[in-house]
């Protein structure tokens, strides 16, 4: 991606399309931008939060490492949406590590630049609460899936949500690997191939990296009927 498409994506980004557009574009002149291969650590749980990050292409997982070592997967971000806010502006220690699921690039704002804007103008302000409440948000809704849905029902949310249309039929590409799709979902690879299974009687089809969904509304009321059901 040019540096000029790259500028382009960041200004819609959550993060950036509510600023007046003066900031935005001291905010784009002073960010670092760089690109990741699949597998490369953005940052490590615990590191001291210097930045945040806006996702320009690509896909970032954020995950914890337990005391015995297993990978819990906290979040997924892709193209215009950011992470790491308020951690950097606390000047506190990442509670989780990032890493580049897929070759991805990322503006990084340094803390200082975000801040110094902050003092000038409050304004700013309100965009990074909006931002840090659609975090709030989505890991509520996380838990709002883990507490009353079955891993069926999670994973066809799941496919729901990568389509582009609102009915009839669609083919999505699951956009990173299965045992990420798990973790994401609170499962186990082996139960997310499970839940694959039971779907198709409700018209979903997995081939390799693509999902076949015969009727979006039928896959719907199969995720929003009631758990006990199922």
């Amino acid at each position: 991606m040019s540096h000029e498409a790259q500028k382009i994506v960041a200004r819609q980004s959550l993060l950036l399309r509510s600023l007046p557009e003066q900031h935005v574009d001291t905010l784009l002149r002073q960010a670092v931008w760089r690109q990741y291969d699949r597998g490369e650590t953005i940052f490590l749980q615990e590191e001291e939060a210097k930045a945040v990050h806006v996702v320009l292409a690509g896909w970032v997982k954020l995950f914890r490492i337990s005391p015995t070592g297993a990978e819990a997967v906290v979040s997924v971000f892709t193209r215009g949406e950011s992470f790491g806010e308020a951690v950097a502006l606390r000047n506190v220690p990442y509670p989780v590590s990032a890493e580049a699921v897929s070759p991805c690039e990322i503006m990084h704002i340094p803390s200082p630049v975000l801040l110094s804007l902050m003092k000038q103008d409050p304004e700013i302000c309100v965009s990074i609460l909006a931002a840090t409440f659609t975090h709030l948000h989505s890991l509520v809704a996380q838990l709002e899936q883990l507490k009353a849905q079955t891993g069926a029902q999670r994973v066809a949310e799941f496919l729901l949500n990568l389509c582009d249309s609102d009915a009839g039929q669609c083919e999505v590409e699951l956009p990173y690997d299965k045992m990420l799709i798990a973790g994401r979902l609170g499962m186990k690879p082996e139960s997310l191939s499970r839940a694959f299974s039971r779907l198709k009687p409700v018209g979903v089809k997995i081939n390799r990296n693509h999902a076949e969904i015969a009727d979006m509304d039928v896959l719907r009321n199969y995720a929003e009927s009631d758990p006990s059901e199922k």
